[in-house]
């Protein structure tokens, strides 16, 4: 137990699996967690103390499974094992910790998700207040990715919600209740260390883990990757001008190395992102869009990223889920994807066989890695030698593509020759999915394992003959020769032919039919078979580890082999969605500019089903633009006005996403489109609080819009649903109205669509000149009305939120009374003190025709509060005191 004590000391944070022959045990603290979330059975032991120490514990043969639920729930998990064989062992055995698996440095496939990154993601600070610059450093330990970035504060959360981090590594500095990011106006944000809760808010059950802050230091970070990748200078991986990433990025390095060593082998050099190279996304557009994650049921089909999603490989998911997460700004590389995307378009015979080609590439990526970290199976190298068999055909086929993009890709798509020859001379076909559970390596390939394999066939042998051989010489036709664990082989003679035994047997065991002997040979030739068999697992065993260290050293090689072909999986993707779903190449325009002629929804279309999406088109233009040509009919500045559940959010939405698609590589959803590079994506739509943090909806509402209002250029695109609606009538409509001239006459002036009710907003396009009125239209037939979901010129004069209010439910005798009163409203009627009146109706109840003219828009109006204080005095017991306070009071009231 001081043994186990010293080791805990030094894993505190982790749950210590420490072995004891043929399990893992836990103690203290630990069992009792380990207990609870595994369903294992809490038990105690005494070691001499005054109390009991809990225990709990789980055999080794099983341990992964119960490593991986502990690490699914966010625990740590330290391998406790022994270092020496127990046999040899003088006292206590030699234990040592040689893992600790943790959320985010996971390795092992049952811990990995096939489609997504598992990421462990760092966080630094270089500086502190609102001058604070923020590092974030990410690691995928499986396939060796390393990144970094430097975002503005702003961005920082939805920089961690696009890599979906399983494990967050801070400063121990950062802890406390309340380290958020206050969220106020965009340009006065709280940076760094108050990221942490802002992050643990959206997602809370995110594992963190901390760490000394020194360990984040830029110049101990610069020392440390410098030491990883034998170099002097991190210019050459695009770091010189970081700080604050470049700390996250050596205290990732140093975390990684302490828990997972291994990993490090197959650590890749770190790339830097550069935002302006990608779509800044905020985390509330990302939500908004459902690009990755839906905002409500549906699951994954409810996102864009279930509709494009027809990738074949592992590895061609993961990248497609990044260029989601981060559109490209750059027109060329746009543009060569496009061309890529078209060539497997028009040929539909070479993007099926690229795709049944693809078929047979398994997870390269993660593979290398595994072999470089010494992980890798039999049945992973032969997978690695099957990928690299399928590369030349997938090479065949990308040869015979015309377009820039699938030529640049062919150096990067290699066969490894090399790889495959090492594998296949020394791997059998076949191979058991762990060492020793059959034969690994070929005959032929070691002369030393022959010659073991030999005599253990030859003494197999011998012993097959044996049998027939004794029955032939002892006249015992029911003798068998038979072997168990314990005893080895032996001779078993029922007890009716004991008396023919020779007398050069030895009896080993009776049993209740009869006994069980050997004999000195073959108890030299079982010595001769199982010594074979030891020399044969251990050298398997060797060969092996020699074998997979020659495939590791190619790990660097084989990833970039697998960066191409997960980008030809992408492409190929890209274009059987636009096959299937009748997408079109857009054009990519040099101006600030979005025309969209017959756009569509990807995901409302999809989930039709059979139904026809009615198409819509889209006219913006840059301020600047406009200027020139103001008679091109396009708006910087659409007033999108119409009826609830007519589509103005599906249409909101829709230019969010053919924008977002085009900017990533893909077709888009539109008979016809030409589409400026735009360097920002916003979204305001939908309502939601947040309490945690004491935000109510109109305040989440207002924050999101003063994040747009301060981070918007002249090249963004803004998609605004309901500005103003959460609070009063009057409040809302100013707001709106400010919002909206801001956006055409300030500083900057971007791309924008508001959809809204208040018809008031309609008047702007009188006012100013880049200004357009849409409608979404609908078809009245009595009292019904028909939602057309098109969307044309002009304003719109009704919302038709009572038949709204009638298709959801309300009661027959509400909906009518509704309809009296819009009708009194729209009358223009107006009570003594010029408020729109609530006139009663013929449907109206008691209290409105008791009350009458009193009752206004805002509620029912209260007598005069002097009135009321009057008919309340008592005047016989009123002193002239009193009388006096009295009069002093009422003439406050009617200052007031």
């Amino acid at each position: 137990m001081r043994q186990y004590a010293r080791i805990k000391e030094q894993h505190r944070d982790a749950i210590l699996f420490f072995r004891m022959g043929d399990f893992y045990e836990t103690f203290q603290d630990d069992a009792v967690t380990a207990a609870r979330e595994l369903g294992l059975t809490l038990t105690s032991r005494n070691n001499g103390g005054a109390s009991e120490v809990p225990l709990a514990g789980v055999p080794v043969k099983a341990a992964d499974g119960y490593v991986r639920k502990l690490v699914q729930k966010g625990y740590k998990v330290a391998i406790c094992e022994q270092l020496e064989d127990p046999k040899q062992a003088i006292g206590i055995v030699d234990r040592g910790v040689v893992e600790v698996v943790t959320p985010g440095t996971a390795l092992d496939e049952g811990l990995l998700e096939r489609d997504r990154s598992t990421y462990l993601v760092a966080l630094a600070a270089d500086g502190a207040g609102k001058d604070a610059r923020i590092g974030i450093a990410w690691v995928d330990a499986s396939t060796g990715e390393f990144g970094v970035a430097e975002p503005e504060p702003a961005s920082l959360c939805a920089e961690i919600q696009r890599l979906g981090p399983s494990e967050l590594l801070v400063p121990s500095e950062w802890r406390g209740d309340r380290a958020g990011v206050q969220v106020g106006v965009a340009a006065d944000l709280v940076a760094a260390p108050k990221a942490l809760d802002h992050v643990k808010e959206w997602k809370p059950d995110l594992p963190v883990s901390l760490r000394d802050g020194w360990r984040f230091e830029a110049e101990l970070g610069r020392g440390e990757l410098c030491r990883r990748f034998g170099v002097q200078s991190l210019d050459g991986f695009g770091l010189g001008g970081f700080g604050a990433a470049v700390g996250a990025a050596g205290a990732i390095v140093a975390y990684l190395g302490e828990v997972q060593a291994a990993a490090m082998a197959g650590l890749r050099p770190p790339r830097a992102l550069v935002a302006a190279e990608h779509i800044a996304l905020d985390d509330a557009t990302m939500a908004n869009l459902e690009l990755l994650e839906p905002l409500r049921d549906g699951g994954r089909r409810a996102t864009l990223l279930g509709v494009v999603d027809r990738t074949t490989t592992a590895i061609g998911a993961r990248l497609l889920r990044r260029w989601l997460a981060r559109p490209l700004t750059d027109r060329d590389e746009i543009v060569a994807r496009h061309q890529a995307v078209g060539s497997l378009v028009e040929d539909g015979i070479a993007r099926q066989r690229l795709a049944d080609a693809l078929g047979t590439v398994y997870d390269v990526e993660r593979l290398a890695g595994r072999a470089a970290s010494g992980r890798a199976t039999p049945r992973d190298l032969v997978a690695l030698a099957d990928t690299c068999r399928a590369v030349p055909v997938v090479r065949g086929i990308v040869e015979g593509l015309v377009a820039p993009r699938w030529a640049a890709l062919l150096p990067r798509l290699h066969g490894h020759p090399e790889v495959l020859e090492i594998v296949d001379e020394a791997i059998v076909d076949e191979p058991p999915a762990v060492m020793g559970d059959g034969p690994v390596i070929r005959e032929g390939f070691d002369e030393e394992l022959d010659r073991a394999r030999s005599a253990r066939h030859d003494g197999r042998d011998w012993i097959a003959r044996l049998q027939a051989d004794e029955r032939e010489r002892t006249g015992i036709a029911s003798l068998k020769v038979g072997f168990n664990k314990v005893f080895g082989y032996y001779l078993e003679v029922t007890k009716s032919h004991l008396s023919k035994v020779p007398p050069d047997w030895i009896r080993k065991q009776t049993i209740a039919n009869g006994e069980r002997y050997v004999t000195p040979e073959l108890k030299q030739t079982e010595d001769e078979i199982l010594g074979a068999e030891e020399r044969i697992a251990a050298r398997e065993a060797e060969l092996f580890a020699e074998v997979r260290a020659q495939v590791g050293k190619h790990a660097a090689a084989l990833q970039a082999t697998a960066d191409a072909l997960a980008e030809v999986d992408v492409l190929c993707a890209f274009a059987d969605v636009a096959a299937r779903n009748r997408w079109c190449r857009p054009e990519m325009s040099d101006q600030v500019e979005i025309e969209i002629i017959g756009g569509r929804h990807p995901v409302v279309e999809e989930w039709l089903e059979g139904e026809t999406f009615v198409p819509n088109d889209t006219h913006l233009a840059g301020a600047e633009l406009l200027d020139h040509e103001p008679s091109s009919g396009a708006a910087q500045l659409m007033i999108l006005t119409g009826p609830n559940m007519a589509g103005k959010s599906t249409y909101l939405r829709q230019i969010g996403l053919i924008q977002a698609l085009a900017q990533m590589g893909s077709w888009i959803p539109a008979e016809r489109a030409r589409l400026g590079i735009v360097d920002r994506l916003f979204t305001r739509v939908g309502a939601s609080d947040n309490l945690a943090r004491g935000q109510s909806t109109f305040l989440v509402e207002m924050i999101e819009t003063a994040n747009i209002l301060h981070n918007a250029t002249d090249h963004s695109l803004v998609l605004l649903d309901e500005i103003g609606r959460g609070t009063s009538t009057f409040d809302g409509l100013a707001i709106a109205w400010s919002v909206s001239e801001w956006l055409h006459e300030g500083p900057a002036k971007p791309m924008t669509v508001f959809a809204t009710h208040y018809h008031e907003l309609t008047e702007l396009e009188s006012i100013l000149a880049r200004v357009r009125n849409y409608k979404v239209e609908v078809a009245e037939h009595g009292d019904e009305i028909v939602f057309l979901k098109r969307v044309s010129t002009g304003p719109s004069d009704r919302s038709y939120g009572i038949h709204v209010g009638r298709l959801a439910g309300l009661p027959d005798h509400v909906v009518k009374r509704a309809q009296e009163i819009l009708q009194n409203l729209e009358a223009g009627e107006w009570s003594a003190d010029r408020m729109p009146s609530l006139a009663p109706g013929e449907l109206a109840p008691e209290w409105v025709l008791r009350v009458g003219e009193q009752i206004t828009l805002f509620g029912a109006a209260r007598p005069n509060p002097v009135v009321e204080k009057l008919e309340r005095l008592d005047l016989d017991r009123l002193s002239p005191k009193q009388a006096l306070e009295f009069l002093y009071e009422i003439q406050d009231d009617l200052e007031s």
